[in-house]
C-alpha cells in the first residue's frame, strides 16, 4: 500500500454546501455512518499522460522499435469527509503493461503520479511514484496499485470535495508527452506477433 499526504491551502476555496455520499471503500466502511458532507473530488487520468510507449534509444516509432508500453485503465476514487474534518481518500489505479520486441529485462519500473488540483486545474499538489511491472515470460501484464492516506484540508464545512479533482498519470519525458499528444498509440502486446 502506498501513502500520500497531500496538504493544501484550502482556505481561498468556498462553495455552497452539498448534501450527498459517494465512499462505499475499506476507508468509508472504518468509520462511522455519518454521511460526507458532500460529493467526493472529481477522479480520472490525464489522457496525454494515460499511455506509455518505451522505444529503444535512437530508433524510429515502430512496433519494432518498442521496449516497454502501458496503459491507465480505470481510475476508483473513495473519499470521507464530514463537517469541518479535512477530506480523507483514497485511489486506485488499474495498470496495464506491455513488453516490446526491444525489452531486455522481464520487469519494468513505470513512473506515475498522483496529483491534487482545483477545479480551473491548478495544482494544490503532485507526488510521483513508480510501480513495477513482472511479465513472468509474458507479453502482457496488469496491476492495480492503491495510494491512500490523501488529505485535503479545508478551512470550514461549507469547502466540498467537488472543489477538487484527483487526477493520475504516467510521469513522462517530453519525448512520450508529444507521442501521446500527436493521437499515437500502440497496442500493448505491440510487435508481439512479429517475433513469432
Amino acid at each position: 500500500m502506498r501513502r500520500i499526504a497531500l496538504i493544501l491551502a484550502a482556505t481561498l476555496l468556498a462553495a455552497t454546501a452539498v448534501t450527498g455520499c459517494r465512499s462505499n471503500s475499506r476507508l468509508a466502511q472504518s468509520l462511522d455512518s455519518t454521511p460526507n458532507s458532500g460529493p467526493c473530488p472529481v477522479t480520472g487520468s490525464v489522457y496525454d499522460a494515460a499511455r506509455y510507449v518505451k522505444f529503444v534509444d535512437g530508433t524510429g516509432e515502430l512496433y519494432s522499435d518498442i521496449e516497454f508500453s502501458g496503459e491507465i485503465t480505470d481510475v476508483r476514487l473513495y473519499c470521507r469527509y464530514t463537517e469541518d474534518h479535512p477530506l480523507q481518500a483514497e485511489i486506485e489505479i488499474d495498470f496495464n503493461f506491455g513488453k516490446g520486441l526491444q525489452a531486455r529485462s522481464d520487469s519494468h519500473v513505470y513512473p506515475y503520479f498522483v496529483a491534487v488540483t482545483r477545479r480551473n486545474g491548478k495544482v494544490l499538489a503532485r507526488e510521483t511514484f513508480a510501480t513495477e511491472a513482472k511479465f513472468g515470460g509474458k507479453k502482457v501484464a496488469g496491476k492495480t496499485e492503491l495510494v491512500n492516506r490523501i488529505t485535503i484540508p479545508r478551512a470550514d464545512s461549507s469547502i466540498s470535495g467537488v472543489n477538487f479533482e484527483i487526477v493520475v498519470g504516467f510521469d513522462l519525458d517530453e519525448k512520450q508527452l508529444e507521442f501521446n499528444r500527436a493521437g499515437k498509440r500502440f497496442r500493448l502486446d505491440a510487435g508481439a506477433k512479429l517475433a513469432e
